[in-house]
């Protein structure tokens, strides 16, 4: 079997999974960081999270992280075994994450193609030295060490298929737990853990390395062994790893029912059934017999000997896709949107006296059909926030800690469903405003928080909520807040508001200061420090997607920040309109109202500014014929049509000559030359083939306030 093992199949599975283990291994730290210590539950299953990386990097080769994962499953094996009273709970805890970080770096190695070459021994060295002082407790308390928890490193065999007298045939089958990851390595890890006592192994699915498929197949059936060996039953057993599995059944056969495989298996004496739904195995006797023609030997190549093979294994029923794959597919879905509209609004059809009843018919079934494929496909894209709060958790443990501040940190709403792309876009300005909280929000000094009647633990919520097509993601503390009064004066000084009294501004956008290139109130820069240094970037990083920054404070009492981003980036629901010849596309969500007015309602200014009094109410006013120098348009208020549109709590009133329809817009990216051109954040394909501009409401209003 030697010559069958190839890493190159399972390394996107080992890396997927380790990753998704690295995840649940700190969720479960950062929730228990501020208990006493950790409950039998949350060690049993680090132990096993530890054993599965262990295992799994083992058979990957690599020895750093096997080292390392098996280090820290030594500490949490004694743990386990011996329960010791004053274990330094959170000094244990930054152990943890101090693996966590060394694994998930050198998982990041292997991901960018490079080795995973990172130094383990200070990291051993470390837990060491703990695990000799919780040894010491646990023999201070008069309590007995147990056995070591030993570790074979992985070396070549070969098991030949040679009977001897003494030799004994068994019979045995693991069933995992439903929640077990990569099954099929553990599946493995159980025929690597037998070679050394091996004559002889038969086994099925017999493709657990080449795919990784064969996982679903262990998990439904079982994975089904058949030995050769002169060791004891006793000896099989200690043998087998069953920290993951559900039960063991095992059974002593003879030479000639080994010879026949499983399908003429007269079970004479009742099988070995191994429950382990605790931590000691009870061997318990049941009658068990495979029903006739479940399996068979399949027959392999020369040299190769005999496996055991299921004739209709059982279908998954999830599948793993490369994101490469989906973002094509969702490429197509959005040519296939293009695709019907130009067939939908072909001119030929305007021909007068043409019958089109059953076209409209057709076309409408098609229509259907083209929206709930989009629903679909954006439903597969569609992921949880829960990884990118996961990330915050840790932030603020790691940066509250290094600037000796208490703070909790309450999440809400982290099920949220994002689509992937926008996830991606949001991660570092999330965790910016994050550490913004932490750094500058929450009081240095505990008796700031007690003089205004606030509780010495400073409080950061992180919320998620899903409204109006909209995502909303806000961090909240109950800090200090922003004070009016320096930000006015910071940006006077600065020069970023000429001579204005801030009387000239409303609360919000004195806020909206913070988030000016260079501004910061921070006297002493720090390496967290960035509300102010850094905050446009994050400002122009969540415009990029289409969303949009939204600041609150209340001086003494806490700042709360606000994301507010699509849902998804590829497809928009747009109001198509029409300036002179070219077409332009407004997000629906942008758009309050559209009026009708003549031009005695436009007030112009001495610098050519101009501006729209709308039931008292004062709107910047846009011609984009004279914007985007169209001569085909007259611009004419009273032929024209007003539209109302909003961004961040501020309006701006635009004039276009029609409306042409409403409908789903896929978002074409636009050349760089084109993106200079404020404004502007995007193009369309239209059904008659002709292109149209997407808007971009917050170019349109910071263009205005330049003008």
């Amino acid at each position: 079997m030697a010559e069958e093992f190839s890493t190159d199949g399972m390394l996107d599975m080992f890396l997927y999974e380790s990753g998704q283990l690295l995840e649940k291994l700190e969720g479960i730290i950062l929730e228990k960081k501020d208990e006493e210590c950790f409950d039998d539950a949350d060690i049993n299953e680090i132990f096993r999270i530890m054993h599965t990386i262990k295992g799994s990097s083992g058979i990957m080769m690599y020895e750093n992280i096997t080292k390392v994962s098996h280090k820290l499953e030594d500490v949490f094996y004694y743990l386990r075994e011996s329960h010791p009273d004053n274990v330094p709970h959170l000094e244990l805890v930054e152990k943890v994450l101090i693996v966590s970080d060394f694994i998930t770096g050198e998982l990041d190695k292997i991901k960018d193609g490079n080795e995973a070459d990172g130094s383990e021994t200070a990291i051993l060295e470390d837990l060491d030295e703990f695990l000799n002082r919780i040894k010491g407790e646990i023999k201070e308390q008069g309590i007995r060490l147990p056995k070591e928890n030993k570790h074979e490193e992985p070396s070549q065999f070969y098991i030949a298929p040679v009977a001897s007298e003494d030799s004994h045939f068994y019979q045995i089958t693991i069933h995992y737990r439903n929640d077990t990851q990569m099954s099929n390595l553990r599946a493995y890890s159980a025929t690597y853990a037998l070679k050394e006592i091996a004559e002889n192994l038969l086994y099925t699915p017999e493709d657990i390395i080449t795919n990784e498929e064969s996982a679903e197949v262990i998990l439904a059936e079982g994975f089904h062994m058949l030995l050769q060996t002169k060791s004891s039953k006793e000896d099989v057993i200690k043998l087998i790893d069953s920290s993951e599995a559900e039960k063991i059944d095992f059974e002593e056969i003879t030479a000639a029912e080994y010879g026949k495989g499983l399908t003429e298996i007269a079970q004479e004496e009742a099988p070995i059934i191994i429950n382990l739904d605790d931590d000691k195995p009870e061997v318990k006797e049941e009658k068990k017999a495979p029903m006739p023609g479940d399996y068979v030997v399949k027959a392999k190549e020369t040299g190769k000997g005999k496996t055991l093979a299921k004739n209709q294994p059982k279908q998954q029923s999830i599948i793993s896709v490369n994101v490469e794959k989906m973002d094509a597919l969702m490429d197509l879905i959005g040519e296939i949107v293009i695709a019907e509209a130009v067939v939908l609004q072909n001119p030929d059809l305007k021909v007068p006296g043409l019958e089109l009843s059953n076209f409209y018919k057709a076309s409408a079934q098609l229509s259907k059909i083209t929206t709930e494929l989009q629903e679909v496909i954006m439903s597969m894209r569609m992921m949880p926030l829960t990884n990118v709060f996961q990330k915050m958790k840790r932030i603020v443990f790691d940066v509250s800690r290094k600037l000796g501040k208490d703070i909790e940190l309450e999440v809400i709403g982290e099920n949220t469903e994002v689509d992937k792309n926008i996830i991606e876009h949001i991660s570092d300005p999330l965790m910016h405003l994050v550490r913004n909280s932490v750094d500058h929000g929450i009081e240095e000094n505990v008796e700031d928080r007690t003089a205004l009647g606030k509780p010495e633990k400073g409080k950061i919520t992180l919320e998620a909520k899903n409204e109006g097509g909209k995502v909303y993601i806000s961090v909240k503390d109950d800090g200090k807040g922003l004070k009016k009064e320096k930000l006015y004066e910071k940006a006077k000084n600065n020069g970023l508001i000429g001579n204005k009294e801030i009387t000239d501004f409303t609360d919000k956008e004195i806020y909206r200061f913070i988030t000016l290139p260079g501004f910061s109130t921070k006297e002493v820069i720090t390496e967290y420090s960035g509300r102010g240094v850094g905050m446009d970037v994050v400002v122009k990083n969540i415009q990029s997607i289409g969303g949009r920054l939204e600041i609150d404070s209340k001086e003494g009492f806490g700042s709360e920040m606000t994301l507010v981003i699509p849902l998804t980036l590829a497809i928009i629901n747009g109001i198509v309109v029409q300036v002179g010849q070219s077409s332009f596309v407004i997000e629906t969500a942008s758009i309050k109202e559209f009026v009708r007015l003549s031009e005695d309602a436009i007030v112009k200014e001495p610098n050519g500014e101009e501006y729209i009094v709308l039931r008292g109410e004062c709107y910047p006013f846009i011609r984009l014929n004279e914007r985007y120098q169209l001569p085909d348009s007259q611009g004419k208020v009273d032929n024209g049509i007003v539209v109302v549109l909003e961004h961040e709590g501020q309006q701006v009133c635009i004039l276009i000559d029609r409306l042409i329809q409403e409908q789903e817009i896929v978002v074409k990216p636009i050349p760089s030359y084109v993106k200079k051109v404020k404004g502007l954040s995007g193009c369309t394909q239209l059904g008659d083939g002709s292109i149209a501009l997407i808007l971009d409401i917050a170019g349109l209003i910071q263009g205005e306030e330049r003008g």
